[in-house]
């Protein structure tokens, strides 16, 4: 048994570092974003935080669509059935390009709906150009995400990481010319910012899709294999688990956000620390979220190949390392709270609220990670519609009533709306837990 665990231990390890890496990179680079629009003003931050809020809820719910890309691809390698893994690619692509458009219509509406929740004129202006540049990019960042989730259910995830490394280069360099104004290019701020990593998602989603066209072995992997009966048909299975996935993170997307809303009620500097604050979790996040994903590949691959056993350890292992890690990573941000601030922004109010709200975010770092890699074993293991049920429950009947409750009857304002997301993350990984002791001890039986 201890060789056992020994084994997935160092299969998950293997498939996570470089999907942590990929991962990681994606929200690196908007940290790379407000980090620098921190050094350039605090208003341009809070109009990058709330801009990109209606944007975050559309991918999300663009990429949860997707995930039976990851699934079923690691389902069919599993089996080892691996002419049938690259039509799932095939049929996600102009899948993603449908809802990728139908978020770029809905993401130019974002200032009306800022002034209709009560954002003020100057917010919402400024958020509003944010999200619509954001929109712009939407169809490629999907067709990336899709592109990535394949090579990730190929257990092959070290193009996905060299593309998102050499995007995080880009962004950098484009930031310094749009945000600040170099070469004759004026300064743009905020929208600045947010074109440049439009530009680099463009980019990332062109490398990588043609990689995968050109991928060596493609004949056996059924890269350019005729679909048979059109696109559509055939992705019943892939359709469903993205639709679940797809409702799942919008609802704690949607909620997580519903907090960025209530922040921008607070005035523009609990905005603005808010939205480093978020930042700062989504980034460690991502890693749990790259431990999520290679869990989901070991669970599938496992059920593809009829390995019960192979299924619940796998899951159970993805749990455990990422609370190591998490805890680990809550001991650090706690000690160099600090200096974390004083990376983020020079300005003296947000360099004296960060360190507080910091050191919140290390306490629910823990089960706000370990509660996404139970979702995504949840999904390896086929279970679609339940863990959705769970996120409504956590994030919308405990964690929102909690952070409208904290941040304002209780006066605590943004400490509340950070309290709150302990409080939600806790319910659902508690909840995940067991639904994931109950599917796999049933089906043991």
């Amino acid at each position: 048994m201890r060789l056992t665990l020994r084994g997935h231990l160092v299969e998950l390890l293997r498939l996570a570092a470089p999907v942590v890496v990929a991962r990681t990179g994606i929200l690196t680079m908007a940290t790379a974003d407000i980090v620098m629009l921190g050094h350039y003003g605090a208003e341009d931050v809070a109009w990058y935080g709330i801009g990109v809020t209606p944007f975050i809820v559309l991918l999300l719910i663009g990429i949860g669509l997707l995930t039976g890309t990851l699934v079923m691809t690691s389902h069919a390698r599993g089996a080892g059935r691996l002419a049938d893994c690259g039509p799932v690619w095939r049929r996600s692509l102009p899948y993603a390009l449908l809802i990728g458009l139908a978020g770029t219509v809905v993401s130019q509406f974002a200032e009306p709906f800022f002034l209709a929740v009560g954002i003020s004129p100057t917010i919402a202006v400024g958020g509003g150009a944010v999200t619509a540049i954001a929109g712009l990019a939407l169809i490629p960042t999907l067709i990336h995400s899709n592109s990535t989730y394949f090579m990730e259910g190929l257990a092959r995830p070290l193009p996905g990481m060299t593309v998102i490394l050499v995007g995080n280069i880009l962004n950098i360099l484009l930031n310094w010319l749009l945000i600040f104004g170099h070469w004759g290019v004026p300064e743009m701020g905020a929208e600045g910012a947010i074109a440049a990593t439009s530009i680099v998602r463009c980019f990332m989603a062109i490398a990588l899709s043609g990689y995968i066209w050109w991928l060596p072995g493609r004949e056996a992997f059924g890269i350019r294999k005729p679909l048979e009966g059109g696109w559509w048909r055939g992705g019943g299975e892939q359709w469903r688990l993205g639709y679940a996935a797809g409702i799942s993170q919008g609802v704690e997307s949607a909620a997580f956000n519903s907090l960025t809303m209530m922040a921008g009620l607070l005035g523009p500097v609990a905005l603005a620390s808010y939205s480093i604050t978020l930042n700062v979790t989504a980034l460690i996040f991502m890693l749990a979220l790259g431990f999520g994903s290679a869990t989901a590949v070991r669970v599938g691959a496992a059920r593809g190949a009829g390995d019960h056993q192979g299924m619940v350890t796998a899951g159970w292992v993805g749990l455990g390392a990422t609370a190591v890690i998490m805890m680990v990573l809550g001991i650090l941000l706690w000690l160099l709270r600090g200096e974390a601030a004083a990376l983020y922004t020079s300005q003296a109010d947000l360099r004296i609220a960060l360190p507080i709200l910091f050191a919140i975010v290390a306490l629910y770092l823990i089960p706000d990670g370990a509660q996404v890699v139970m979702t995504f074993a949840l999904r390896g293991a086929g279970d679609a519609w339940v863990p959705t049920a769970i996120h409504l429950m956590s994030f919308f009947v405990v964690m929102i009533p909690a952070a409208w409750y904290l941040a304002f009857p209780m006066g605590l304002g943004v400490r509340g709306l950070v309290y709150s997301i302990a409080l939600g993350a806790g319910a659902a990984l508690v909840a995940l837990s067991l639904r994931f002791w109950l599917v796999t001890r049933v089906t043991d039986h």
